[in-house]
């Protein structure tokens, strides 16, 4: 089974609420949006019964270079995760 494009998840529930596709794409874009700066401004942004985006900050380390064998540094960075919701675990798994 394929996974659903952006094109389907828009048809999709465009017609399971009864709007128009262009419209549910619009919403689609501005939650994107909303939840870039929440992640960037507060550190996470939620996403009720799926989960939540976290900004988190890893710390530096060392690595090895799989190619020839030598150890490394990996510099601290920070980046973004998302943690699923435990109602979203429970009805998938």
């Amino acid at each position: 089974m394929a996974k659903m494009t952006k094109a389907q998840i828009i048809e999709a529930l465009a017609s399971k609420v009864g709007v128009a596709k262009k419209e549910v794409a619009t919403l689609m874009e501005e939650m994107t949006t909303l939840a870039y700066q929440e992640v960037k401004r507060n550190g996470e942004f939620v996403v009720p019964g799926i989960g939540k985006l976290v900004k988190v900050n890893r710390k530096a380390r060392m690595g090895r270079n799989p190619a020839t064998g030598a150890e490394i540094q990996i510099p601290a960075k920070t980046v973004v995760k998302f943690r699923v919701a435990k109602a979203a675990k429970e009805a998938v798994l």
